[in-house]
């Protein structure tokens, strides 16, 4: 009796689901396991000694956290550089939310503003930072140039302490196109049935777009928070090639700090250490997000079972 009920158990439809998810991501668990969970590991090892890649490692324990912490404030300036550049994250999601309700809509030529929108999300990130170098030159980028035609004596951008950041920002919009692909699906997959019935009650685009479309995408935008979190703590190709850092540390993102004590002080013990707290600070932070998300992540199948 207990064969028969495990053999229906093991056909029902949760269990199939169930087996094909495992299926689907068994690539992803190989890879993970054999090229990246060893790696980890070691990196761990590594945190907690001193090792200049020439020489053989010496244990110094918990040394390489403890001087993070208290005899380190460039640690505190890329963590505070970082953490300022993150709060960009909810602006680039309002942004393609908005570019993706428009793409939504039955227009002419749609396909083409879907792949132009798209496309610089998929463009090397050096090049891109090779390209915003020349946009945000004080003296001939494109955008001074724009404001001086208006009579307005444009920033320094990369070359000032105060607007680095706001510089770095206004660049990060320029690949919103993947949040927008994303936001699109969401958008593309909620019934039309539901549109139907709020018009017929007299419900206003507001408040559909409020009670029906922000509810039911809900999902999506907390999975392109996570997304965002994570790449805005992982920033390190623009501020390498395009401040170094600079100016006075302005722009010293985390991931930059990291690499130069890795690579450039051969310092690999102090620079997995820094890895590691890179690693637990997205975890929390994520973790964070998570469990404030009782309070306003939506599924469809609450909506049919009220």
């Amino acid at each position: 009796m207990n064969l028969q009920r495990l053999r229906a158990r093991l056909r029902s439809p949760f269990w199939r689901e169930t087996r094909d998810f495992y299926i689907f991501i068994s690539p992803w668990i190989v890879g993970f396991v054999f090229l990246q969970l060893g790696a980890m590991l070691a990196s761990l090892g590594i945190s907690l000694t001193d090792w200049n890649l020439l020489e053989k490692p010496t244990f110094i324990g918990l040394d390489n956290y403890a001087k993070m912490f208290t005899d380190d404030p460039l640690f505190w300036q890329a963590l505070k550089v970082t953490s300022l550049y993150s709060l960009c994250v909810p602006l680039q999601m309002v942004l393609a939310m908005i570019i993706a309700i428009l793409l939504n809509q039955n227009v002419k030529g749609l396909a083409f503003f879907r792949t132009i929108f798209y496309l610089p999300s998929v463009v090397s990130g050096v090049a891109v930072a090779v390209l915003w170098a020349w946009i945000l030159n004080p003296n001939y980028g494109l955008i001074n140039h724009l404001l001086s035609l208006i009579g307005i004596e444009g920033p320094r951008w990369l070359f000032s302490e105060t607007w680095v950041i706001p510089a770095f920002v206004i660049m990060s919009l320029w690949g919103v196109g993947g949040g927008v692909v994303i936001y699109l699906a969401g958008l593309q997959g909620i019934p039309t049935v539901y549109y139907e019935a709020a018009e017929i009650d007299g419900a206003g685009s507001w408040r559909r777009f409020l009670h029906i479309t922000l509810p039911l995408i809900s999902p999506v935008i907390l999975f392109n928070l996570v997304m965002g979190i994570i790449a805005s703590f992982q920033v390190f190709a623009s501020s390498y090639v395009m401040t170094g850092g600079g100016p006075h540390n302005a722009s010293l993102f985390y991931v930059l700090y990291l690499y130069r004590h890795g690579f450039q002080f051969f310092n690999m013990g102090y620079a997995s250490a820094l890895a590691w707290i890179l690693f637990i600070l997205i975890v929390l932070i994520n973790l964070l997000v998570f469990k404030s998300s009782a309070l306003w992540l939506f599924y469809e199948r609450d909506l049919r079972s009220s």
